[in-house]
């Protein structure tokens, strides 16, 4: 798990103007990956879909 080739990356339509957002690519069928908007060519961490669904779920409670 962890190939980001052919990700498209998006910010959420809540990222403010000061830059300081993450990025999702969730257009992979085997992983989702978040990294900071900051450093594009930096490190990602990568979930399985399943796992990134539940965090989404448990975000949107709290």
């Amino acid at each position: 798990m962890g190939n980001l080739v052919g990700a498209v990356w998006r910010k959420s339509t809540r990222s403010g103007a000061n830059g300081d957002c993450v990025e999702v690519a969730d257009n992979l069928p085997e992983v989702v990956g978040v990294r900071d908007s900051k450093d594009p060519t930096g490190l990602a961490l990568v979930f399985g879909p399943t796992a990134w669904q539940a965090f989404v779920q448990q975000t949107k409670q709290h």
